[in-house]
């Protein structure tokens, strides 16, 4: 195993979209052309299926240097209600595109942290949007939690508007771990908030936990898994860390890279730790994520409709996904745009009543077919071409880059099929990179991505 590490241990992107970001034809995107795919895929699909939004929270209390999201830090909550107010002005910008009422079947509340927020002012953001729109008869409300902040009212003002899943952050509990990542946080904290999303009523409670954090070993690692399943949260997100401080700037500079584990060891640590899971009776979901068998993210990977999107792992799908909010990244199904990744921007775009977006990207026929077989690597671990709309010219060439992956027993190829063997889970980056056109075309002359492994 450890020479395959050697040989597939190179940056590559985690696709939650292809193209991926780096990839975007930001030069031939227009944000007119982007709408009219936005009304186009609204059109065909809102009577059946509905929407979903994503609502970005940017603000955080203090910095947590293993962290790449998009952020503020400030212990000033007067930013609150200003940011709200222009969150349900974009919002109404959308409303107006659209055209008629739409029918939400998604929310998710990411961050920063959206608990920062209080109850209050999160009640007016969700009761302005539900007033403009019908909710799906079982909607997948969903909103991310810091243990240190999220207060008892939180979950049950959130609960009251409909929410029934949860995601907390614990990343690790080794005080060493923590303190490197600036992510003080006791387990009683973590324990505190799962026992209260538990006796409210919240049907899927998610952990977040990462591996590869500087100083991480196997014997904290396990202790920290050990931990986590005696609170047996519905579902694990157990993530490798992403370790891009040139992307992202000072925030991940916090420690030495040579405080990382090592490739061998980071390969230990997951392997280790997806075992450990496995044997306390959780499954596998595509990469980075878990649940027991009775959580719909299972019951929708049997079901073949597991999504993969900005939000990760979804256990539906909708074909139009509404960014709004600082740095949100809307997707038309045909088309990607993003949302100004400077708070002040973002506010000066829409005083002058324009929507925020910056760059994006809109699909071709051929991203389009890529993408579709991405996805389905992604969620499935598997992908078909025997019908002509899943087939694409360079298909060939895709499956003789792969004739060596294939060797090494990390997939298995038919005559019109592709399927991730379980030795390959953790390789799935790389075998979607072959499917890459974009990225292959134009191989990037610096690092912009993170380890794969």
């Amino acid at each position: 195993m450890n020479s395959l590490i050697h040989k597939y241990n190179i940056p590559g992107p985690r696709y939650t979209s292809y193209p991926t970001v780096p990839y975007w034809d930001e030069a031939q995107f227009s944000q007119t052309q982007y709408l009219q795919t936005l009304k186009r895929s609204f059109d065909e699909s809102n009577d059946s299926e509905g929407i979903s939004l994503y609502i970005h929270l940017p603000f955080c209390e203090s910095l947590c240097t293993f962290c790449a999201c998009h952020k503020r830090i400030t212990k000033k909550h007067s930013v609150e209600e200003p940011y709200i107010q222009a969150v349900l002005k974009e919002w109404q910008m959308y409303l107006d595109v659209f055209g008629r009422r739409p029918l939400i079947k998604e929310i998710h509340l990411g961050g920063g942290t959206p608990t920062f927020f209080s109850e209050a002012n999160l009640k007016h953001l969700l009761e302005t949007i539900f007033a403009s729109a019908d909710l799906a008869e079982e909607p997948e409300l969903s909103f991310e939690g810091h243990p240190n902040n999220t207060r008892r009212t939180h979950i049950q003002t959130l609960y009251d508007l409909g929410f029934r899943r949860v995601s907390f952050g614990v990343q690790d509990y080794d005080p060493v771990v923590q303190k490197a990542i600036h992510r003080i946080q006791p387990y009683e904290n973590v324990q505190s908030v799962t026992d209260a999303a538990r006796e409210i009523g919240y049907e899927s409670i998610s952990h977040d936990l990462i591996f590869g954090l500087p100083f991480q070993t196997w014997q904290s690692m396990e202790q920290t898994i050990r931990r986590t399943i005696r609170q047996k949260p519905d579902r694990l997100a157990f993530y490798s860390y992403a370790h891009v401080p040139w992307i992202k700037g000072s925030g991940q500079r916090g420690y030495d890279e040579n405080d990382l584990p090592s490739g061998e060891v980071k390969r230990a640590l997951y392997e280790n730790g997806k075992a450990l899971l496995e044997e306390l009776g959780y499954v596998e979901i595509g990469m980075d994520h878990f649940s027991l068998p009775s959580d719909k993210l299972y019951q929708s990977m049997l079901n073949k409709k597991i999504h993969r999107n900005f939000m990760g792992y979804t256990s539906s799908s909708t074909q139009v996904m509404v960014g709004l909010g600082v740095s949100a990244i809307g997707d038309s199904w045909y088309g990607f745009a993003q949302n100004e990744k400077v708070l002040e921007d973002y506010y000066a775009r829409l005083e002058a009543n324009e929507l925020p977006i910056f760059r994006g990207h809109i699909l071709n026929e051929e991203d389009l077919i890529v993408r579709r077989h991405i996805l389905n690597l992604m969620c499935l671990l598997e992908t078909h071409w025997d019908k002509p709309e899943q087939q694409f010219k360079e298909l060939p060439e895709v499956l003789e880059r792969l004739a060596e992956m294939q060797s090494d027993g990390l997939i298995e190829i038919g005559p019109d099929y592709l399927k991730i063997t379980d030795a390959g889970r953790l390789f799935a980056r790389n075998i979607c990179m072959a499917f890459d056109l974009r990225m292959l075309r134009n191989q990037p002359e610096t690092r912009i991505f993170s380890m794969t492994i």
